[in-house]
């Protein structure tokens, strides 16, 4: 019997363990899998699996999570009780299973009502492995007061022996919040939900507000893991081809045989409804530098019905689409047109997945003056809708996507089966249907039906405009705001350092010895489970595909299981590009397909694109060469999906974007890049890592200077600069000409296309495809091209930050050098044996570590979410001294080549899969060179890693970048000198 028929029998019979009863079954022919709903006899767990032949396989256990405060608490404990367990007394075992592990997604989450561990594995030892790990963290962990004080919050003295200096706050999830709550649209949506919620846990944040997760105690955390973190209260989900008896075998062997039922119904309550819409204005943190004009948020939010209701639901879902979905949608037209706010809120959509849902609408870059405009422009949209309705075609739009959302098979960010289990969790959490957010078509297909009434959209927008629980926030800037709040923390600390007696004191002093001894302590890290490279597989596997042409249009097809999409790709090779025609390419990218075509407008484009496909996007694409860095290649992507009855209309789509687009809607121009502007700055906090390596590595290759300029916080500047340059009429409609230009040269460029759909449907697509695409070509008129470039980068930038993100860069090598791989495990090498401990642990940092980039030939480290500055940047130095002056061990360098291989390795969607592959090959990245790299990742020695740590690291001047804050500027403004930064501001 062959793997695939194992897995047919397994989606066929859904047969329960003995300690376990099936409640129900059903197959979804839609995804092509069974979900079926079982419960533990003796203490009422639920298990939801979902058979499938896909050998990938994922698990998940959640915990309802119901917090009565903003400690943190489910936050802290999600954190706390992967540090070791009862069969695992290990400091760490949840890092040292990543290190052990082929594993593609091993993480955990805190939501508002549930905390969840998923992982997931393609390897069966590997999966079983991570079970034991799992089962035993979650229900049998030990709460060590010591990794409470490191993930949570502890007091230190600023010298750690001296208890005359300053008192500090200190933690991983404090500072983690800290970062979490830099961000504007984290703020909005907290205070949103503190008004919205004025009685429910949702009133609260989960995650821990910085101000009051210091109140937490350790007593507490303990109450809180013995009340919710029990078989009764737990959720236990599962994907893939291994049987549901098979998992659950292991579910009562490792866990539920020692539990009994628990009484305690923990669940979220019904929240208490307003009688009157409410308006309230609070203020959030700006830079003293900035201007306060133009920088308020407005945001209007409904308290809607019950998601685990799925009519309920799918009604909201509709409704928020019909309203929200795309710029021809007439409330995201208003708010996006309207010169009251500069773009639509981030805030704009549905939140389904809490227990009652959530609709929200807004404008950010407004003025307190303008809320009773702003509110008022959104009720009037709503009543218009009530009034007249929506054209029939574009509810059917709606439907659409839903369809499309609902059938396409993912994996390329999380994988697939984990993105169907989290779809199905908030309703399992609130002791819904979760079988039925699956299994949408007949919901869909009733919906339908009833949107054949003229009356029906326009009923439910009555019934918002009638709901009275409504909220109006106006979240105003506040330039003193984080001044305050940084003082009060010190005047807490201060006040609080008087009342301790030295007795108190040295209780501190002793815990912040014991928490660094035990941060340095090596552990027997053999009581864990593992694979080794003997667990590897031997290869990478080649994707099949074949090649031909529409006339002289050469295009690349591959034949994969996408459950009835097609995906379509124009690729147009860049052409040569002045400096400043380079720097738009960002603006270039994102109007390309959000203009008019033609004597369309932009708004019946919309429309247009919502009925025909699933999104179509432009991007460009760059690599350095496989061999040098300073080669450069680069295509511009015209990129999107469709079910396949509509594979003919999105050809003509993205050819008529091609062909038809015009430049003359100055109006749309301009609030597309405010909209963009707005995006890119409320990302800085989440991506800010990110940002800190992209600066200081802008100088190590042509490519990375782009790659800064068009999406880094050099960026993010330009459009800064750009957005109010084109506030002057003369320079929008000098932009738009510039632009066109621009399309000009890449509708002159050669092409070539990609195409994925079934193996059965490929011959007849192309056959309709063909008179579309016919002769769509040119010869190229010149080649994209880059100065060679090299250079030292030293910055330090001003952010709205609470926290520091950290990065140094060194010159390498590209992917084809033979120390390419080498680099790649050391980076792995260097994270797993030193970074993670100094910057994490002992440091109090989110995350921290390091990767080699060989695409711009680069290494870089940095730190994520950092209280600290000058010692991390100290740590980076000192991981390469540990490195040349410790033996290697043989245990961490197995570990870090598995890590590299599993990221390799990693599965993507069907159709990620082919462009992953296709892409590779057009840069040159050839199933043989790839091959070739993982080759040498899996031969790796010792003498290797010391090797390029000597080539690389001794005696080159690194490349720094700090986003910080401009009161950690002024602070270090000598060391900053010293170190020839440059300030720079966005």
């Amino acid at each position: 019997m062959t793997q695939a028929d194992i897995a047919a029998q397994n989606i066929a019979n859904p047969a329960a363990f003995p300690s376990f009863e099936l409640l129900s079954n059903e197959d979804v022919p839609a995804l092509g899998v069974s979900i079926a709903e079982y419960r533990h006899s003796k203490t009422g767990a639920s298990h939801y699996h979902i058979a499938s032949d896909n050998p990938e396989n994922v698990f998940l256990v959640a915990l309802r999570t119901v917090p009565k405060d903003s400690t943190g608490v489910a936050h802290i404990l999600e954190h706390t009780a992967l540090c070791g367990s009862e069969k695992y007394p290990v400091r760490d075992p949840f890092f040292m299973m990543i290190r052990r592990s082929l594993n593609s997604f091993m993480n955990a989450f805190t939501s508002s009502d549930w905390t969840a561990y998923p992982f997931a594995s393609s390897n069966r030892k590997d999966f079983e492995n991570l079970l034991q790990v799992y089962l035993d963290a979650v229900f049998f962990s030990r709460l060590h007061p010591l990794d409470f004080a490191q993930e949570g919050h502890r007091l230190e003295f600023k010298d750690p022996k001296d208890p005359n200096s300053e008192l500090e706050f200190k933690g991983v999830v404090f500072n983690e919040m800290k970062g979490a709550m830099s961000s504007v649209p984290s703020q909005l949506w907290q205070t949103l939900c503190k008004y919205l919620f004025p009685s429910t846990t949702y009133h609260y944040n989960s995650g821990g507000d910085p101000e009051a997760i210091p109140d937490l105690s350790y007593e507490q955390l303990q109450s809180f893991y013995q009340s919710h973190y029990h078989p009764s209260n737990a959720i236990f989900m599962t994907f893939g081809d291994i049987p549901a008896a098979e998992h659950q075998a292991r579910f009562e062997d490792l866990a539920l045989n020692r539990f009994e039922a628990l009484n305690t119904h923990i669940a979220v309550g019904d929240e208490k409804r307003y009688h009157a819409p409410l308006r309230v204005q609070e203020s959030y943190p700006l830079p003293p530098s900035e201007d306060t004009a133009d920088k308020t948020h407005v945001v209007v939010a409904w308290l809607m019905g019950k998601s685990t209701e799925l009519e309920t639901q799918l009604e909201a879902q509709l409704l928020a689409g019909v309203l929200l979905d795309n710029s021809a949608s007439p409330l995201l037209h208003a708010l996006e047109t309207s010169s009251l706010g500069s773009a639509p809120s981030p805030m704009c959509g549905l939140e389904d997945s809490m227990r009652e849902m959530v609709f929200a609408c807004g404008v950010e870059g407004s003025n307190v003056s303008s809320a009773d405009e702003v509110e008022k422009l959104i009720l009037d949209t709503l009543k218009n809708v009530v009034e007249n309705g929506i054209p029939k075609e574009d509810v059917d739009a709606v439907l659409h996507q839903l369809e499309l959302r609902q059938r396409e098979i993912g994996g390329d960010g999380y994988p697939y089966g984990l993105q169907l289990i989290l779809t199905a969790l908030g309703s399992a959490t609130h002791r819904g249907k979760p079988i039925e957010l699956l299994n949408l078509d007949p919901a869909l297909q009733a919906i339908r039906a009833k949107t054949a009434s003229p009356d029906y959209i326009k009923q439910l927008a009555q019934n918002l405009l009638d709901n009275p629980h409504r909220v109006t926030l106006v979240m105003s800037p506040d330039q003193q705001i984080q001044a305050r709040a940084e003082q009060a923390e010190k005047d807490r600390l201060n006040a609080l350092k008087t009342t301790l007696s030295d007795e108190q004191k040295q209780q501190i002093i002793e815990q912040t010895a014991a928490l660094a001894e035990r941060q340095t302590m090596e552990e027997d890290e053999s009581i864990l489970p593992k694979v080794t490279l003997q667990d590897v597989p031997l290869d990478t596997p080649a994707l099949q595909f074949d090649t031909a042409q529409f006339g002289n249009l050469p295009y690349t097809q591959y034949g994969r299981g996408t459950n009835g999409l097609v995906y379509q790709q124009l690729l147009i090779s860049l052409p040569e590009l002045t400096e400043h025609e380079l720097s738009l390419l960002s603006i270039y990218t994102l109007v390309a397909t959000e203009l008019g075509l033609g004597e369309q407008s932009y708004l019946q484009v919309q429309a247009r694109q919502a009925q025909v496909c699933g999104g179509i996007s432009a991007y460009t694409t760059m690599r350095g060469g496989i061999n040098d860095e300073q080669e450069t290649q680069a295509y511009l992507v015209l990129s999107s999906k469709a079910l396949l009855r509509n594979a003919k209309e999105q050809a003509k789509l993205m050819r008529d974007t091609l062909e038809q687009l015009r430049f003359d809607e100055f109006e749309r121009l301009k609030e597309l890049i405010a909209q963009l502007k707005g995006r890119r700055e409320s990302a800085i906090t989440g991506n800010g890592h990110g940002l800190a390596m992209s600066a200081a590595s802008a100088g190590m290759s042509p490519i990375a200077k782009v790659n800064e300029e068009l999406g880094g916080l050099s960026g993010i500047r330009l459009l800064k600069q750009l957005s109010t340059r084109i506030e002057n009429k003369e320079s929008l409609a000098g932009l738009a000409g510039e632009l066109a230009v621009i399309h000009q040269k890449m509708l002159a460029s050669s092409k070539e296309l990609l195409i994925i759909a079934e193996d059965d449907q490929l011959q007849s697509l192309c056959s309709d495809l063909a008179p579309i695409w016919q002769d769509f070509n040119n010869d190229p008129l010149s080649s994209f091209g880059l100065p060679k470039l090299r250079a030292v980068n030293k910055e330090f930038w001003l952010a709205n930050s609470q926290v520091n993100f950290c990065a140094k860069a060194y010159p390498t090598v590209p992917s084809g050098h033979p120390d390419a791989p080498v680099l790649t495990v050391l980076a792995v090498y260097l994270r797993n044996g030193y970074l993670h401990r100094a910057i994490r642990e002992q440091g109090g940092a989110y995350g921290g570590g390091a990767s080699q980039d060989s695409n711009i030939a680069a290494f870089r480290f940095y730190s994520y979410r950092d209280p600290r500055l000058q010692e991390t940047l100290e740590d980076f130095d000192k991981s390469i001294a540990w490195m040349l002056n410790t033996e290697v061990s043989a245990q961490g360098l197995e570990e870090a080549i598995l890590g590299v291989v599993g990221s390799i390795d990693k599965p993507g969607s069907p159709a990620g899969e082919a462009k992953q592959d296709y892409h590779s090959n057009i840069f040159g990245r050839t199933i043989a060179e790839r091959r070739l790299f993982r080759q040498r990742v899996l031969t790796v020695s010792a003498e290797d890693l010391i090797r390029v740590c000597e080539r690389y690291f001794s005696n080159t001047e690194a490349s720094i970048a700090i986003v910080s804050n401009e009161t950690k500027a002024e602070a270090l403004s000598g060391w900053i000198a010293q170190q020839g930064l440059s300030i720079q501001r966005l």
